[in-house]
């Protein structure tokens, strides 16, 4: 994702330092798009600083090696926790900088696009100056509230959306054993009242054509379902569709999770009714 959102930032006319890991990465990322790789030294020098990592863990740990210059604003684009983002904005605070959790949704297309949701969360006025850099690789940025609520909203977000590919493919496993076509049981799903993005954009692209063509992991969604089911947990609250949800994903462990797409879950089902959703 970060990859292709720092491919819109040079069109803005601005500099754009790039860094990564892996330092090829950044050294391709500069030849392609006209950006300049970078040292971590160097790159929390900019004004305005974008992460994009799998953790808050991650960037915990990056931003306590190498905090920004004081007057900076630090962009999370991280599907984080929201408790990271509250102590790392109270952190930058005391330092003179900003922190903003902007995690993003729209998929690897939207990020190529320049398309994405971004969910923004943090210092308001802070928050301002940054939105006509975010415009660049945005379709809609929202301002969601206090630190923490931009990363609130995206866990909630993607345990939604797992939701809906989990009871679509029950759904249409149901037909399936009525004997019933699915691409067309699909077709009409999606031109009445129980379609969703993941009976429009996932379950014939991907589970109907078996491909499973990796572009979000789901060891990825399987973290970000945890993050809303800690917010049911903080605030006692007596739900259970997000609880179901989560053991259903969480059937593949960690280690093979993280090497396949997230509709891949789908499996899991399959396997236990022994009904494979082929289209």
């Amino acid at each position: 994702m970060g990859w292709h959102m720092a491919s819109h930032l040079p069109k803005l006319g601005h500099q754009v330092w790039v860094w990564n890991r892996t330092e090829q990465k950044a050294v391709a990322h500069a030849e392609t798009f006209a950006t300049q790789a970078v040292s971590i030294e160097q790159a929390v020098q900019a004004d305005f600083i974008f992460s994009c990592l799998p953790t808050s863990q991650d960037v915990e740990t990056l931003i306590a090696a190498h905090p920004p210059k004081q007057g900076a604003i630090w962009i999370d684009c991280t599907s984080g926790v929201p408790e990271s983002a509250q102590k790392l904005a109270k952190l930058l605070e005391q330092q003179g900088s900003f922190y903003l959790d902007a995690p993003v949704s729209g998929q690897t297309i939207g990020a190529e696009r320049g398309t994405l949701t971004v969910m923004v969360g943090g210092n308001e006025q802070a928050f301002e100056q940054v939105k006509p850099i975010i415009e660049a690789f945005a379709g809609l940025i929202e301002y969601v509230g206090e630190s923490g609520s931009g990363f609130a909203v995206k866990a909630v977000n993607n345990t939604l959306m797992a939701t809906h590919l989990w009871a679509l493919a029950e759904g249409l496993t149901v037909l399936k054993g009525k004997g019933v076509d699915l691409s067309s049981a699909l077709n009409c799903i999606n031109h009445s009242s129980g379609k969703s993005s993941m009976s429009e954009n996932i379950m014939a692209q991907r589970v109907l054509n078996r491909e499973f063509h990796k572009t979000f992991a789901l060891d990825l969604l399987q973290k970000d379902i945890g993050i809303a089911l800690e917010l049911v947990q903080q605030q006692q609250l007596d739900l259970s569709v997000m609880s179901l949800v989560q053991q259903e994903f969480q059937q593949i462990a960690k280690p093979q999770a993280s090497q396949l797409d997230f509709s891949a879950a789908v499996q899991g089902l399959e396997q236990r009714t022994q009904i494979e959703l082929r289209g």
